[in-house]
């Protein structure tokens, strides 16, 4: 298994419990594909530095985790496919 790291950026117009459901919907993907969530940031509503789909802001979530490399394939997959999330980036981190 190793390390990696997702940032993922939420709509902004979404409310709390739809926030919420998606962080647990890739929580539960993480745990259930046989990684391990070490941590988990929520860095709440920013400032975009440029405008996506017409929008300025988002909420942004950091989750550093440990996976099989299959995992973090099917993460980006679903990432790809979530409406909800207007950018995201999963990367390995150096050990």
């Amino acid at each position: 298994m190793r390390d990696y790291e997702v940032m993922f950026i939420i709509r902004p117009d979404l409310d709390e419990a739809a926030i919420e459901g998606v962080i647990n919907k890739f929580e539960e993907l993480i745990k259930n594909g046989g990684g391990e969530i070490l941590k988990l940031d929520r860095w709440g509503k920013r400032r975009l530095a440029y405008e996506i789909q017409h929008l300025s802001e988002g909420f942004y979530v950091v989750i550093q985790f440990k996976a099989p490399s299959e995992l973090a394939h099917e993460l980006e997959r679903v990432l790809r496919i979530t409406d909800e999330v207007i950018r995201h980036l999963v990367t390995r981190k150096d050990e």
